[in-house]
């Protein structure tokens, strides 16, 4: 047989994909966006606070901040999923009974925080210290300040990381099947791995990474865009007051420009 006519069997039958399609729209799509951005928002929290705890000068919080982000970058995600979905499924059964799809969201979660806190932290600590000592001596507390003036400025420097992280959290929800989630909570990439396995057709699979790359692709061209528009600014309107002209008349903003 042609070796070109296998792959294109294997990999592009058309048919295969067709009765895989409609379970990946309905099922696998929302679902994998499910545990991405809840997975996101509450990777964020926490990153923000390891942030803060990691620039904190009492090495209480600092240290312990270190010793996580250490520990969940340094775990391959597999392992963390595992571990937390193993481990804590005791606790998980009390809570809310024989259900794994939390623990794949706690753990996404976690691992996301160590990244996303990193991401934050370096923003943060790019802001120039006149920005925080004009924000203090027009009687701003040392919190004030760091809520309304330095972590703002820091979160915007790194948005386009924090999309890229986004990516590898879509990514990174195909590894939650480990858990053997229900039929009903199955992402797409298991929904490909099950179609592939009862068909013996690998086409659903490569379905399956086509939507993903539905998914990524245009977030990669955004933090594209937003970086290219944080650097180079809206030259378009920049007749205009914009979030640029505002951070002007930020307290210290005028001491972190004669730097």
């Amino acid at each position: 047989m042609d070796p070109l006519s296998t792959l294109w069997e294997t990999f592009f039958d058309a048919d295969s994909m067709r009765e895989a399609l409609p379970e990946m729209l309905t099922v696998g799509l929302p679902n994998t966006l499910i545990l991405a951005i809840s997975a996101a928002l509450l990777g964020s929290v926490l990153g923000m606070a390891l942030a803060v705890a990691g620039i904190s000068r009492t090495r209480w919080l600092r240290w312990p901040a270190r010793v996580y982000t250490d520990v969940f970058r340094g775990l391959p995600a597999a392992a963390t999923i595992l571990l937390i979905g193993v481990g804590l499924a005791p606790l998980g059964m009390q809570v809310w009974g024989p259900n794994p799809y939390p623990l794949g969201i706690l753990a996404l979660s976690l691992i996301a925080a160590a990244y996303i806190g990193e991401i934050f932290r370096s923003g943060i600590q790019s802001v120039e210290a006149a920005q925080l000592e004009g924000a203090r001596a027009l009687g701003l507390s040392w919190g004030e300040a760091m809520r309304l003036v330095i972590v703002p400025q820091g979160i915007r420097r790194v948005l386009p990381a924090w999309v890229n992280q986004l990516i590898a959290l879509i990514k990174d929800s195909s590894l939650v099947y480990f858990l053997g989630l229900l039929a009903s909570q199955r992402e797409l990439f298991r929904i490909g791995q099950d179609y592939a396995a009862n068909t013996g057709n690998q086409s659903a699979l490569l379905l399956a990474g086509l939507f993903y790359l539905t998914l990524t692709v245009p977030l990669t061209h955004a933090v594209n865009w937003i970086d290219r528009r944080l650097r180079h600014g809206r030259q378009a309107t920049s007749g205009d007051a914009d979030d640029d002209d505002l951070d002007l008349a930020l307290p210290g903003a005028a001491g972190g420009n004669q730097r």
